[in-house]
């Protein structure tokens, strides 16, 4: 059974920093691409950055680009993002994506 499990997400001050955590199982992690999106609401979900299998290669949204990281761990199987300088239009609930599937999400708050 394939699943993925964010997490990370809190209430940040603007110009802080978080980093998610998405804990992948069920299908061969180190061979497969991963991604992250967001949803903020009433948006649409959008793509913010992925990661090849192998982890040198690397691909950013404009509107992240310069202040997220994407990386990944495939020895313990998990994809992370960093994310600095955090803007209030940065509030969403992030998912991490791969093999065809989502996790539940992770709540991320950016508010003085």
């Amino acid at each position: 059974q394939v699943r993925l499990v964010e997490s990370g997400g809190d209430l940040v001050q603007p110009g802080g920093s978080l980093r998610l955590s998405c804990a992948a199982s069920g299908f061969t992690f180190s061979g497969n691409a991963m991604s992250w999106y967001r949803q903020a609401p009433g948006k649409q979900r959008e793509f913010i950055a992925a990661i090849n299998s192998g982890g040198d290669s690397t691909a950013y949204a404009d509107s992240v680009k310069g202040r997220f990281t994407i990386f990944r761990d495939n020895a313990k199987k998990t994809m992370y993002l960093q994310m600095n300088s955090l803007k209030p239009e940065d509030t969403a609930v992030y998912y991490c994506n791969g093999f065809d599937s989502w996790g539940q999400g992770t709540q991320v708050t950016v508010s003085s």
